[in-house]
């Protein structure tokens, strides 16, 4: 872990009042607008108000474009409204640090903001506090803190990223109540009904990538892609192809981004594929043959990837398990009983105890149509990315 995240202190104790926790709430809503659309930059609101009105709000833009804190500054130029003297309330520590855009930081304090509410420190090493003392340097009040685990819960992916240096990464299932995704031929077509599949969608916009093994792809072709919500921008379709064997026919080839990562080189089909935008990734290997996931998911995260979607069957998902890999499941689970079929996930050698299962934690359920939705949370992995944040125990 780097020097600059081992000084993150735990945020200061901020107003408690009643509208600072109003507009605080307002500017999550703002930052959930770039759910889809920030990657590899962390989904941010910032909401400007003065004497308790509100005077224009923004969320960060696609990667290249304006952060929160620029965004709501402009639309506030764009309407003509006089932000001297106004409170920003911010989802992230403001940046301070010339990337793509230039520092918001240096932004706020060149517009003649006040106080800055600031929900969560911003744990990026080029940051990591330096936005909160450039504010104050300047005699801006500055309080952190505030709802700072709900501007975390809308980070998951970015902050993992930072502090651990691999992106966060869910498991999404569709199966019976018996907990069976598909018949004992491999059909799944359709367990869950079409709200679910939808909602599905919307998880599969948010990540940076979605991941599946060969199997799924020999099995089943699929596109991987977003179609039943609409989005801004497709994540990039990842398949794990230890040997290197998928048809350079599967229809998951359309032109957009695709990554193979696999242990076998095979450089005339590498260079065949990479003409229809398909990039080719050798890793190492297990000690058990297959593809090295620890190795997979430290090159993930050194290539600006946050949030990973995995639809697969039950071998890899198995394998993310049992390899500590898997910080949330968003498990689909339908009103119906298939009886012999395949699981949700096939470990790769049994636990000798109860005592000894992999446990999650449930965080909310949602009906939607005939099934439910269950998301369950890997209750450690979740407390260190807190902690690697500064939030109190």
């Amino acid at each position: 872990m780097s020097s600059a995240l081992l000084m993150m202190s735990t945020p200061d104790v901020v107003s408690q009042s009643t509208e600072d926790h109003r507009w605080m709430r307002r500017a999550l809503a703002v930052a959930e607008q770039s759910l889809y659309l920030s990657n590899p930059n962390p989904r941010v609101g910032c909401v400007l108000v003065r004497d308790g009105r509100w005077l224009a709000e923004g969320s960060t833009q696609m990667a290249g474009g304006r952060h929160a804190e620029a965004q709501a500054l402009w639309l506030a130029d764009q309407e003509q409204q006089d932000v001297q003297g106004a409170t920003a309330y911010v989802t992230l520590e403001p940046c301070c640090h010339q990337g793509r855009t230039p520092p918001c930081a240096d932004a706020l304090i060149a517009a003649g903001i006040r106080r800055v509410v600031v929900a969560l420190q911003d744990p990026n090493p080029q940051v990591a506090g330096q936005g909160i003392a450039r504010l104050r340097a300047a005699g801006i009040v500055v309080d952190v803190g505030l709802l700072a685990e709900n501007a975390l819960a809308q980070n998951p992916g970015f902050c993992a990223r930072m502090t651990r240096g691999t992106p966060w990464l869910w498991l999404k299932s569709a199966s019976s109540f018996d907990g069976r995704t598909a018949l004992p031929d491999g059909r799944s077509q359709w367990i869950t009904g079409d709200a679910a599949r939808a909602d599905g969608h919307g998880w599969r916009a948010r990540a940076c990538v979605v991941m599946t093994g060969i199997g799924t792809v020999l099995a089943d072709n699929p596109l991987l892609d977003v179609r039943a919500v609409p989005t801004p921008r497709q994540p990039v379709r990842a398949v794990l192809d230890t040997q290197f064997v998928i048809s350079e026919r599967a229809q998951l080839f359309n032109g957009d981004p695709v990554w193979i990562f696999t242990t076998r080189a095979d450089a005339d089909k590498a260079a065949r594929l990479s003409s229809r935008n398909v990039r080719v990734i050798r890793l190492p290997s297990g000690d058990d043959g297959t593809l090295d996931l620890n190795a997979l998911l430290s090159w993930l995260g050194a290539h600006d990837v946050n949030e990973v979607h995995v639809e697969a069957g039950a071998r890899l998902q198995g394998a993310l398990v049992a390899g500590g890999h898997v910080d949330e499941w968003v498990a689909y689970v339908a009103p119906s009983i298939v009886g012999d079929g395949q699981g949700l996930a096939a470990l790769p050698a049994p636990i000798p105890a109860l005592d000894q299962a992999y446990r999650f934690e449930f965080l909310d359920t949602l009906q939607l149509g005939a099934d439910m939705r269950l998301r369950l949370r890997h209750a450690g992995h979740w407390q260190a990315l807190r902690a690697a944040c500064g939030l109190p125990a």
